[in-house]
């Protein structure tokens, strides 16, 4: 799969689609190329145009922290957190979140993702146009920063300088297949957040993570603060999409 959840690409696809980029057919094709079946409610990216909908917004939640999606009824909600992802409508309001399944005999398996569509309340613009991409990335660097000295007094920092680089090497935004006008300085925010949640994944995997005689105080630290990493990148990278989502619809300059 690819690092950018499939909200993330389907936000900006889309919106380059309304906004007479692309079509909409393509735009779906494009979203979620490594996704073997698409299904669901995605009519309603016909409804939304028609009514005069030219931006879709995409919101990261998390159990604990749903301030960037919409306001919504509490099962709509709970399939959010749960995905961690959702895109959303900001005028009329609505969204479609995305449920991700594997499929197929053993051996032969595939990945699809089933978009069910819920009423939610619109989100104020300005709401949406006070983000500020410096803010955001001067955000995250600190917060990286902040990170790795709070990994050094609990017992080890999960990733040095070598981990980094290979994150990022393995990070290469070029398959990402974003659309042309994507801002350059979006998707510089949006690299450094991916790698971030990149070093979080990798963090949560390490086998030493709570182990090598670590007392069950210290490994339960070192797995929050794998958990606010990964918090922090996707905050990061939700902003940041949505200022390159602002732009395409031609709201304002990234």
């Amino acid at each position: 799969m690819s690092e950018l959840p499939g909200s993330v690409r389907l936000a900006l696809w889309v919106t380059a689609a309304w906004n007479d980029k692309v079509s909409l057919r393509a735009a779906l094709a494009r979203s979620l190329p490594d996704v073997d079946h698409v299904a669901g409610d995605l009519g309603r990216l016909d409804v939304w145009r028609d009514l005069g909908e030219r931006a879709l917004f995409v919101a990261l939640p998390r159990p604990g922290d749903m301030s960037r999606m919409p306001l919504c009824s509490l099962p709509a909600a709970a399939l959010a957190a749960e995905a961690g992802e959702c895109v959303f409508v900001p005028s009329i309001g609505g969204m479609l979140v995305p449920k991700l399944t594997e499929f197929g005999p053993s051996g032969d398996t595939g990945w699809r993702v089933d978009w069910s569509a819920h009423d939610a309340q619109p989100m104020p613009r300005h709401r949406l146009e006070m983000i500020d991409l410096r803010d955001v990335e001067r955000t995250l660097v600190s917060r990286l920063g902040e990170h790795t000295e709070a990994f050094e007094r609990v017992g080890g920092t999960p990733w040095g300088t070598s981990a980094r680089a290979e994150a990022e090497t393995a990070l290469d935004t070029r398959p990402w297949g974003l659309p042309d006008d994507t801002p350059g300085r979006a998707l510089r925010v949006m690299s450094l957040a991916a790698t971030a949640a990149v070093l979080a994944e990798r963090a949560r995997r390490l086998a030493s993570l709570g182990s090598d005689g670590l007392d069950l105080g210290t490994g339960a630290r070192r797995e929050s603060l794998v958990r606010s990493l990964a918090a922090d990148a996707d905050d990061a990278l939700a902003d940041a999409t949505n200022v390159a989502v602002m732009s395409l619809a031609g709201w304002r300059r990234a």
